[in-house]
């Protein structure tokens, strides 16, 4: 893999605006951060969207959000619409949680079911969706079958965690999804990724994607190292 530039570490990024105590000055604050850096994308509350998605007009970086979030116990349906109203609002990009209680059940059917939903009403409106597995909860055989069935659903992403269990991404679970992921899947790495070393760390397993609040300070390590 040839050396990354900063551009390059930079559209790694998905930088997270989801912490409940964000006030609306804060939040846009965040959004300068991400235009200023050019990430990949922020993920931002639901409500926000259509703001964000205004704010980042005329820039690079998408305005992405969450389905289901925490814990990914909605009802499909509710999914669906919120998976609506977020790509109504100008997002391209939907981070969903699936159902943890179902996945621990074994009820593979509801789970591929739930997943493809909201697959399907993001990939007509020519959107991506990074699938959250939770894997503070799960043992291997949970996300070996997620991996396949986010396979099988043709989910964009699969994505480790969403920064609020007890842990988040590990090198081991990255491995992992990787491994059990078919090559049109990505990986993405949510909670844990703090500095610059541990971004390169997890690119080179193969994560395309990494979501953090601690962007800035990441790629100012990152300018700093690489003299860019």
């Amino acid at each position: 893999m040839p050396a990354p530039t900063l551009a390059d570490l930079a559209k790694m990024f998905d930088h997270s605006l989801l912490q409940p105590v964000l006030t609306d000055a804060e939040l846009d604050r965040g959004l300068a951060v991400a235009a200023e850096y050019d990430v990949a994308s922020v993920c931002i509350k639901p409500y926000a969207v259509r703001r964000a998605a205004k704010l980042l007009a005329g820039t690079t970086v998408a305005a992405s959000t969450t389905i289901g979030f925490p814990h990914g116990g909605h009802r499909t349906a509710v999914k669906v619409f919120e998976s609506e109203l977020a790509l109504a609002d100008g997002a391209t990009e939907l981070d969903m949680v699936v159902n943890v209680g179902k996945v621990l059940s074994g009820e593979w059917n509801y789970v591929a079911d739930d997943v493809r939903a909201v697959v399907e009403v993001a990939h007509r409106a020519g959107a991506k969706v990074k699938v959250i597995f939770e894997n503070a909860y799960l043992k291997d055989e949970h996300k070996k079958a997620l991996c396949a069935i986010c396979g099988e659903v043709r989910a964009d992403w699969v994505k480790t965690s969403t920064g609020y269990a007890e842990t988040g991404a590990t090198v081991e679970d990255l491995r992992l999804m990787r491994e059990h992921s078919p090559a049109w899947v990505q990986v993405k790495a949510a909670g844990g990724v703090r500095t610059y070393e541990k971004l390169l760390e997890v690119r080179a397993i193969g994560v395309t994607r990494v979501g953090a609040t601690a962007t800035k300070a990441i790629l100012d390590e990152a300018k700093a190292k690489l003299g860019g």
